[in-house]
């Protein structure tokens, strides 16, 4: 008898901890569903699903691309440079990352290296709308070849810019959707060595 009673108590202190908790979150929970974009709720959904899977948030906030058998390096990097041209998106900068490595340590080291494309006048409304949109930018691609030897594309996931907050002005929306688009569609073409 004492057991059931014991186990009641805890129950009703859990189930009144669960109701405080509930309406400590209810503010938020409605601002998230009143004042964010339609798409912030199946975006965090998303990334705390990632976030689980992968371990880390790091890996979770990102895209990643396996290169195709066959494809060489210099394929794919060929290939990111035509599809960027294509969008006209431009390369404004490379850090090969690897010959970074190699110098300072006098060893050979895998192949990373980080790509940098940019569309100044997108980037210009992006910071215009918040400053803070600079952390993006330029929108980088990396290529790197795992310890196995896959070449593998990674690049920051754009959902949390796009999607995880107030909604965007629908012109810049639609700009930055596009810019996922196309750095998706460079990374693609690159992994298959589409040139």
């Amino acid at each position: 008898m004492l057991l059931i009673r014991l186990l009641r108590n805890l129950l009703a202190l859990v189930g009144l901890a669960a109701v405080i908790a509930a309406g400590m979150l209810y503010p938020q929970l409605k601002k998230f569903q009143t004042e964010f974009d339609p798409g912030a709720f199946n975006t965090y959904k998303e990334l705390a699903g990632n976030v689980l899977e992968a371990g880390n948030a790091v890996e979770a906030t990102t895209w990643k691309v396996k290169v195709e058998e066959g494809v060489s390096i210099d394929d794919v990097i060929q290939s990111m440079k035509i599809a960027a041209n294509d969008h006209n998106i431009k390369n404004v900068g490379e850090l090969p990352l690897y010959k970074e490595v190699e110098a300072m340590t006098d060893a050979p080291y895998r192949h990373a290296q980080i790509f940098m494309f940019c569309n100044a006048v997108t980037a210009a409304k992006m910071m215009d709308y918040n400053d803070a949109y600079s952390a993006y930018l330029p929108c980088r691609v990396a290529l790197v070849e795992d310890k196995q030897g896959q070449a593998w594309l990674y690049s920051l996931n754009m959902d949390l810019m796009i999607y995880g907050g107030e909604p965007l002005p629908p012109e810049l929306k639609e700009e930055a959707m596009n810019v996922k688009k196309i750095i998706l569609d460079i990374m693609h073409k690159g992994a298959a060595g589409d040139f």
